[in-house]
This record gives structure tokens, sequence and C-alpha cells, in this order.
């Protein structure tokens, strides 16, 4: 058997402090140390169909085995569920499993589950807590810290939700042998986002060494902590994104449009990186970045296996961009990469988006 990796991140926020744990073997444990961290009298897993049936019934039982009353729903997978009916039917089975102020809601899946989980613990009852048990890349590096929690309108991604920071976060990078391959690979384009906005060095590795699904637990633990520290930063400054939380939004805005765009039939992690490469070559052409930039992140993104471009009509990318619920006023704050490891913020007009967004379409790596 493999050593236990173990990695711990602390994360210090105005409304809460708690420790973001990743390593090998955690799912077992995750009773033990909820019980160890938090007094509660009961737990509530939410789950989904696709995560459920590989750890629901291990996570239950380490609940009852640490002493607490365990309760647990099951939700339809996918983005196109994160709507306000799954969320109402999770606050109906709440109220059913007779969950008080003092009751814990557990998080188990990745960051649709981590989302609608999140919300439904930060409106039960005005809000309890929650516990983050992230099982994708996307989720362990991105979505389970941070405290935003969020389900979908027609109108566009996350626009209902609160702010509610985690009690704690259990990643167990175990977890990440069951996914997909392209569910592992869309991970990464946050990963790669991390790197462009605040490490240099994480976007070099990342550049020579490919992240790999069947790669060494401890390296894949060590990187995951690494990106939960960037956020950490970022998020400990600006909870409630009102300034350099901001940042974390790069290649976002048209990421998000690629997104809505597709019908959400492209992950998230692939529309970010694609989103990214898109900003990265306006930005160069514009002059707003250091020769090369775009270059380096067009392959880097490339040797991860995401896509530098998407292929979807730049006119439905533009409709989609307009909606993005971070508008302020006619325009938007785009987060543009001024050199690797380093980033700046420019208001901009829904028609420079518009024109920028063209710009960026112009020359992609094949």
């Amino acid at each position: 058997m493999s050593e236990i990796a173990r990695e711990v991140v602390p994360v210090h926020t105005a409304s809460r402090d708690y420790d973001v744990i990743v390593g090998t073997r955690l799912l077992d444990e995750v009773g033990d140390r909820m019980r160890a961290a938090l007094a509660a009298d009961a737990a509530f897993v939410v789950s989904d169909n696709n995560v459920a049936p590989l750890y629901l019934e291990r996570v239950e039982a380490s609940l009852r085995m640490a002493g607490f009353a365990v309760a647990s729903t099951i939700v339809e997978a996918g983005e196109s569920h994160k709507n306000l009916t799954t969320f109402g039917a999770i606050l109906e089975d709440m109220a059913s499993a007779g969950l008080t102020r003092d009751s814990i809601v557990v998080a188990l899946g990745g960051g649709v589950v981590g989302d609608m989980a999140g919300f439904a613990a930060a409106s039960y009852m005005r809000g309890i807590r929650v516990v983050q048990v992230p099982t994708s890349l996307l989720s362990m590096v991105d979505s389970s810290v941070g405290g935003k929690t969020a389900i979908d309108l027609s109108r566009g991604k996350n626009l209902i939700g609160a702010f509610l920071q985690p009690s704690l976060v259990i990643a167990d990078v175990d977890c990440l042998s069951t996914l997909s391959p392209y569910a592992f690979v869309d991970g990464i384009g946050e990963v790669v986002k991390h790197g462009v906005l605040a490490d240099e060095q994480l976007f070099d590795e990342l550049a020579a060494h490919p992240l790999a699904q069947d790669g060494d637990p401890a390296q894949l633990a060590r990187i995951i902590a690494r990106n939960v520290a960037i956020k950490r930063d970022v998020v400990g400054a600006d909870e409630k994104e009102r300034g350099v939380r901001q940042t974390l939004n790069l290649g976002h805005t048209i990421g998000h449009a690629f997104e809505a765009a597709s019908g959400y039939a492209l992950g998230h992690g692939h529309c970010v990186a694609a989103g990214l490469c898109h900003v990265a070559r306006a930005s160069e052409h514009l002059g707003w970045s250091e020769p090369g930039t775009s270059d380096r992140i067009e392959r880097c993104v490339a040797a991860q296996g995401l896509p530098t471009s998407c292929d979807i009509p730049l006119d439905d990318v533009i409709a989609q961009a307009s909606h993005d619920k971070k508008r302020h006023g006619a325009g938007v704050n785009l987060v543009v990469p001024t050199r690797i490891g380093a980033v700046t913020m420019r208001h901009v007009s829904l028609d420079e988006l518009a024109t920028l967004i063209r710009e960026g379409a112009r020359s992609p790596r094949p």
C-alpha cells in the first residue's frame, strides 16, 4: 500500500476560519475529522447519482461511527439540474430529516453538488454549517474553497446564491481515480488559471509536466494544496468579491460565455482554458501583456489536453457575455494577464468586450 500523503491548508476569512485537508485515504476519516473540528448533532449528506454509488456508503458509515445521526439525499448529476427545482427538493429533504441549527450539511461530490448543498445550508433556518468533501479535481482546486454557493436560472449560471464559507474541506485525491478522463482534464483548466494568475513556478511545472490522472498521489496532493493556497490568499483579502477576489475570474468572462453558448455541453474547466487563451491573445494584440505571454499560455493549455479556442459562433458568445452576472453597469471588469504570474483588471464597455472577443478569436494555436 502506498504511503499516505497529507497536506493541510489553513484558511482565514472575516466570517470563518477552517482547514482544507488534502491527501489520500481520507474518506473513511470524514466523521472523525468533523467530530474533532465541529460540535454537531446530525449530518445531512448531499450527493449525486454518479458519486453516491461510489462513496456515499463509506462516508455515511464514517459519520455514524463518529456519533452523528445521518440522513442523505441524492440528486441528478450535471449542471442542467443545478436549478430551483433541485434546490427546493434538497431543502424539503433537509426539513424532513429534522435538521436543526446545530446540524451540518456534507457536500459529497463535484462543483454542482458543492454549490447546491452550500446554498441549501446557507438558506436553511437562515444558515447552518456545511462541510465540503469534493470528489472532482475541479471542485478540489476551486469551488469547494472560498464560500461561493449558487444555483442557475434560465438566464444564466449562478445567478442566485450566497456566500457561506465551509467549516471544513476534506479532499481525498483517491477519488480522482474514478473520474472520466474528460472530467479529470476539465479540472486542470482552473489549475492553469491559478498559475497564470499568481504562480509562474506552478505554471512552468505544468507546462513541463502535464498533470496525469494516474500520477503520483503525493504530487497531486501537493499541487492541489498549492492551488488552494493561491485561492485562500485571494479570498482572505476579499471575501465578498468587492476587489481583488475578482481576479479569480481570469478566463471566466469569456469562458462562461462559451459554457452557456454550448448549452453547458462543454465542461467548465475546458471553457475557462479556452477563455483564458482567448483573453490572452486579445490582451497581447492590444499591448496589455508582455510579448509571448499568450503563446506560453496556449502551449501550456494544449499540453494538458485542453482547448485553446471554442468552435462557437462569436455572435452567440458575445450575446452570452453581455448577460454575465459580473457586469458592472454598462460594462464588465475584465481580468487580463500582464505576464505569467500577474494580472490586472480593466473595466471595458460591452461594445469593447465584443471587440475584444472578436480580437481574441484570431490565430489560435491549432
